[in-house]
């Protein structure tokens, strides 16, 4: 798969964690761009919170930075800077949906490092919460 792909996923019975709790959502029942707006939603409160639904983590920091991180194939999509929500390409059906991915990420100890897609440009954070995202991945 390319970064400036869509990937998409049928959607089935999800396993949804968000910090310790976790819950199975039938397929029908799924929705990404919810998932994507509670995290956002975090974001805006500066709160630190990780959601995890199989391949996909969705993040927010207490810096008001939000994302959604494909584990399996190391997407990226920034989804709020600075408690500001930034826009996501999102096709979503009841049976499948699709991401556009804006860049790739890895994980480099205690950095995040992202690489633009469009700009081709690296940026390296400090503070996020890498320990867990390597450990999902």
């Amino acid at each position: 798969m390319t970064v400036g792909s869509k990937a998409k996923m049928t959607v089935g019975s999800k396993a949804i964690k968000r910090g310790k709790a976790s819950q199975v959502v039938d397929g029908k029942d799924f929705r990404l761009a919810e998932e994507i707006r509670y995290i956002q939603d975090k974001a805006a409160e500066h709160d630190l919170r990780m959601v995890t639904i199989g391949q996909f983590i969705l993040f927010s920091t207490e810096t008001g930075d939000a994302w959604l991180l494909d584990v399996t194939d190391k997407l990226a999509a920034r989804l709020a800077r600075d408690g500001d929500p930034e826009s996501i390409h999102l096709e979503e059906t009841d049976a499948s949906f699709s991401i556009e991915w804006k860049g790739r990420y890895h994980i480099n100890g205690p950095a995040f490092v992202y690489s633009d897609r469009k700009t081709g440009r690296v940026t390296t954070i400090l503070g996020y919460p890498t320990r867990k995202i390597a450990q999902a991945s």
